[in-house]
C-alpha cells in the first residue's frame, strides 16, 4: 500500500517563496519585534502577571 501523503505533507515551492520575500521585505523596513523584547514579554506567560500581546506589534 502506497503512502498518500496529507496535505502538510504537500510543499507549494512558489507559496513559500513567496511568504519568503514578504517576511525578508518586513524585516528590511524595521517591521519586526527585536528578540530581548520578545522574550521578556514570553516570561509573562504562565505567571500571574502575564502581559497581553502589544497591539503595536500587530502593525
Amino acid at each position: 500500500m502506497e503512502h498518500e501523503p496529507g496535505i502538510f505533507e504537500q510543499r507549494d515551492e512558489a507559496a513559500e517563496l513567496a511568504a519568503d520575500e514578504r517576511a525578508l521585505s518586513d524585516f528590511r523596513a524595521g517591521r519586526f519585534v527585536p528578540h530581548e523584547k520578545m522574550a521578556e514579554w514570553l516570561k509573562t506567560w504562565g505567571t500571574p502577571d502575564r502581559k497581553p500581546l502589544p497591539r503595536e506589534w500587530l502593525e
